[in-house]
């Protein structure tokens, strides 16, 4: 029995992997190298564009359950990450071309899996097909999916921070330091006074922002951003004191060389690859033009001679209007054998959208070979995330990133405030995936 799996994204590559544990074989499609979407650059699988990190490693993190559930369920995205780990205080970053390497290898070294190079730009009308191609798919698939299927397209605007060459970081301005002190001194802080806070504002809320590519500029008087990925100019704007109390709080960065000293904004830097060579400006997406970035961002102590290696880019997004078209198994439910997965669906963020193909390239497979459809309990956030994409909430259908927001409530109160309540969701959670694993993989230890 062999399925369709379209897109070698995270959301493809976990799909097709989890199929092929099901025990189907999958013929996987992928248009790279043959064609590029405007933000993917190289031809290996599982590209990470905005960044490096996938967020806290913390189970009593919405985000850091999310990847423990994934973990026990075998997840081949998870199993890469692991792998390809840098150091990030408590967060799980990773070396980036390492990461699509190791999951390259893996889908092109699976005898399971015949990889089919070229665009696709149709649904098959039959067998079982997993679409896995993304928020920029391509036109020719947008239309057959928004014409034939009945669902239209949805449009918001994404935005990517840029990188600087850590070589040329002034590390006697800069420190490390994480924040609270939580794992190790990974990032590098480049603190601000009050006046270099105002000057530098100034500069950004009145820096001219890039043109949209052709395919980007409908209406640029009206995008639709989502919040997580907020562009910084766009931040700034809502306020003075915005970005103090988001990607500039300086709360709980110690600087070791002065004990005691309080910085009245603080802009942190991540690292991109495991030598350190390469630093992200962390919550730092932007829209501003090339030149803009350079004199603007420049104004950051300690990044007065910064080499930029690439800067930030904004581009189109889109997804479907999931709630009522998907089903809670990622399935579309006017169209038995045909799933979607990863952000197309309406789940935001690498690791939502991989845990989206690990429930559908499963779904998919035991439709296949006519198993009993499993539905991810709500208890889990795998489950709780395929039941926002299929029900929606209140208003307009928006992208949603793992939160514990949308798991199923627990039964009693908890005492102990908020980190005693996430662990009993954990606790909870992570029971109900070790149960569901012994439903899937019976035959795994």
């Amino acid at each position: 029995m062999t399925i369709n799996v379209i897109g070698a994204g995270l959301a493809g590559c976990e799909a097709a992997l989890a199929a092929v544990r099901t025990g189907v074989n999958v013929r996987l499609y992928e248009m790279k190298p043959d064609k590029y979407t405007p933000a993917h650059k190289k031809p290996g699988f599982a590209e990470l564009v905005c960044s490096n990190s996938l967020r806290s490693d913390s189970v009593t993190n919405a985000v850091g359950l999310l990847k423990e559930e994934m973990r026990r369920l075998g997840s081949a995205v998870m199993e890469a990450a692991d792998a390809t780990r840098v150091p990030a205080g408590s967060a799980l970053a990773v070396d980036r071309d390492l990461f699509s390497a190791f999951l390259t290898d893996r889908v092109m070294s699976c005898p399971d899996i015949e990889l089919i190079r070229g665009e696709v730009t149709s649904i098959p009308d039959d067998g079982v097909t997993v679409i896995a191609t993304g928020p920029l798919t391509s036109d020719g698939l947008a239309d057959k999916i928004e014409n034939s299927l009945g669902c239209p397209g949805l449009h918001f605007f994404d935005a990517a921070a840029p990188i600087v060459d850590g070589s040329t970081v002034d590390t006697s301005i800069a420190f490390f330091a994480s924040r609270y002190g939580k794992g190790d001194a990974d990032y590098l802080n480049c603190p601000m006074t009050k006046e270099q806070y105002d000057a530098f504002y100034n500069e950004l809320i009145n820096a001219r922002c890039a043109s949209l590519h052709d395919f980007d500029a409908e209406d640029q008087k009206d995008l639709k951003v989502f919040e997580g990925c907020m562009p910084v100019e766009v931040m700034a704007a809502r306020g003075y004191d915005t970005l103090r109390f988001g990607p500039m709080k300086p709360v709980g960065l110690e600087d070791p060389r002065y004990p005691g000293k309080e910085y009245y904004a603080v802009i942190q830097l991540r690292k991109e690859n495991t030598e350190g060579t390469m630093f992200n400006l962390v919550g730092f997406q932007t829209h501003l033009a090339f030149p803009e970035q350079r004199r603007v961002f420049r104004m950051i102590p300690g990044l007065e001679n910064a080499e930029f290696l690439r800067y930030g880019i904004m581009h189109r997004n889109t997804y479907l209007d999931s709630p009522g078209f998907l089903d809670s198994d990622y399935s579309v439910k006017k169209r038995p054998g045909l799933y979607f997965a990863g952000q197309m669906t309406g789940v935001e963020g690498y690791v939502e959208s991989a845990g989206s193909g690990l429930v559908a390239g499963i779904s998919a497979a035991r439709y296949a070979l006519g198993l009993e459809r499993v539905v991810f309990p709500a208890e889990t956030m795998l489950g709780a995330m395929a039941a926002y994409v299929s029900n929606g909430s209140l208003g307009n259908f928006v992208p949603m990133n793992a939160n514990f927001g949308i798991i199923a409530p627990l039964e009693h109160r908890v005492k102990g405030g908020k980190q005693a309540k996430y662990a009993v969701y954990a606790e909870r959670s992570l029971a109900a995936a070790d149960s569901l694993k012994k439903v899937l993989f019976p035959d795994c230890e």
